[in-house]
Formats: structure tokens, sequence, C-alpha cells
């Protein structure tokens, strides 16, 4: 397994009113984090606000190419990002789910307490399959066909990829002391952690593979 230390590029925030940074998504332009009240949409490399909603905003946040996703409560919202207009909604699949990330057709959610990571049928919630974590399981996302799950437990947080198969975890990288993860998608290049209560997101590098 590859292990090492994160290489934070920059920390966006904090932002006026944000008391809390839940979901994170890209949409492949700008970067959307929820805040318990509404989606906010950031420029990835100044870190300024570009656009809000006000939408129940309690966990994650995913992007399919065309809408976003937003746990509120024991919901998951399908939202018209131009509008802001919910306009769908299923079951979340759990009682502290978590992250958030759109993957091959599906959702797949977080369970932070359960310590697993459900894909969803978008449509219906039906979970299709489960799995689990021996960490609590903050953000989710998939990246080139990589899976990888933000954790935070005990005073300390990582960044992991894991095995879609079984769970097994492949590769982790170490936030510093006193950051944690909460939401986590990624651009390809970096990825955008949400810092729960900082108010913050930090844009941490992405390992590059071996060729």
């Amino acid at each position: 397994m590859k292990r090492s230390q994160a290489d934070i590029l920059a920390e966006l925030g904090p932002y006026p009113g944000v008391d809390m940074v839940h979901g994170v998504t890209w949409d492949g332009h700008q970067v959307w984090f929820a805040d318990g009240e509404g989606l906010t949409a950031v420029d990835p490399d100044s870190g300024k606000p570009l656009r809000s909603i006000e939408v129940a905003a309690h966990a994650g946040t995913a992007f399919d190419g065309r809408h976003l996703y937003q746990i509120a409560e024991n919901r998951i919202h399908k939202i018209d990002p131009q509008t802001g207009r919910v306009l769908a909604a299923i079951p979340a699949p759990g009682s502290s789910d978590s992250g958030l990330a759109w993957a091959e057709g599906s959702l797949w959610v977080g369970e932070y307490q359960d310590r697993k990571i459900h894909q969803l049928d978008p449509d219906t919630g039906a979970i299709l399959r489960t799995i689990e974590s021996n960490r609590f399981v903050t953000g989710v996302t998939w990246v080139d066909g990589e899976l990888w799950h933000g954790t935070w437990e005990g005073g300390e947080s990582e960044l992991r990829r894991i095995d879609p198969r079984d769970g097994a975890v492949l590769e982790r990288i170490d936030m510093p002391e006193g950051t944690g993860v909460s939401g986590l998608d990624s651009d390809g290049e970096r990825f955008f952690c949400g810092g729960g209560g900082s108010g913050k997101l930090r844009v941490v590098r992405r390992p590059r593979r071996a060729a």
C-alpha cells in the first residue's frame, strides 16, 4: 500500500456566514460546496464565490454532468443548477449519510458512522451494493476509475483510495494534524476537500500514477 503526506496547494476561504463545509463537487468549471443552508460555487483557483443556491444542503454533494445531487437530512435531492429547483428526491440509505458522488450512472453514498459506501440507483434510491470500510467515511469521489473517500476519526484525517470490489485500502494520503476532510471531489489533477468547521476548502495535489 502506498502512503504519502498531503501536498496542500491552497486553502480557499473561509467564507462569510459559512460555519461548516459539508459536501463538495466539481462540475468541470467550478467547485460547489454545501454549507447546510445552500450551495455555493467558487472559482477553483482563486476561491472567489461565483453564485449560490438556497437549498437544504446537510451533507454530500454530487454532479452528473447536468444536475446537482444533494443530501438533505434523510433525502437526496436532484437539483437544477441553473434555477435551484428540486426536480426529484429519493431516500438516503442510512442514518449518518456523508459523502456523495456520481459515477457509472449511479450515486455513491458514504455512511459516516457505519463505515460504508453504498451504490444507489439514482431514480429509486435502491441500494445496488455496499462496500465496507474500517474507518469513518466522509467525502466520496470517483476519479479516472479510482474510488477515493475521506476519513476523519480520532483527530486524524486521510484520503484513501480503495478497491471498489472489496474495500481494500490501496493508497493513503495523510492530512496535516488539525485538518480534516468532510466533502471530497477531484478535477483529475487536484482533490477539493471540505474542511468541516474551518469553513475552508483545501486543494490537495492528486498523486501521479506510475506510467
